[in-house]
């Protein structure tokens, strides 16, 4: 696999990991944990929801990939792309029923741009 392919490999796993999270944190069980005062025992209640987890599990995968990554590319280089996650994750938001506005949507094709020129470099 290439580079670049594992570069979007590690970035695809963090937007899920992202959605992940949300899950689990709109959960209401989870909602009424945070809404006590911290304690051991809410932050349990938080880490053993089953999306809360599998989103930190998808983040550790991501980073491992993207060790992957870091070895064969400069880091000028190959960070610029986790830019594309934020651009992903507005276009999944959006396929899941989340408001876009414009403002959003332009902001997202700047991100968009600028990857792309760091790419060409």
């Amino acid at each position: 696999m290439n580079t670049f392919a594992i570069a979007l490999l590690s970035v695809v796993l963090s937007v899920a990991a992202q959605f992940l999270l949300k899950a689990g944190m709109s959960d209401p069980g989870v909602r009424d944990a945070m809404a006590q005062p911290h304690s051991l025992v809410h932050l349990v209640l938080v880490m053993a929801n089953q999306y809360v987890l599998g989103g930190f599990v998808l983040y550790g995968l991501g980073a491992v990939i993207w060790l992957g990554v870091l070895s064969k590319w400069d880091v000028s280089k190959a960070y610029p792309l986790v830019g594309l996650g934020f651009a992903l994750t507005v276009v999944v938001g959006f396929a899941l029923g989340e408001q876009v506005s414009p403002l959003r949507a332009g902001g997202v094709a700047l991100i968009c741009a600028g990857v792309f020129l760091v790419a060409q470099s």
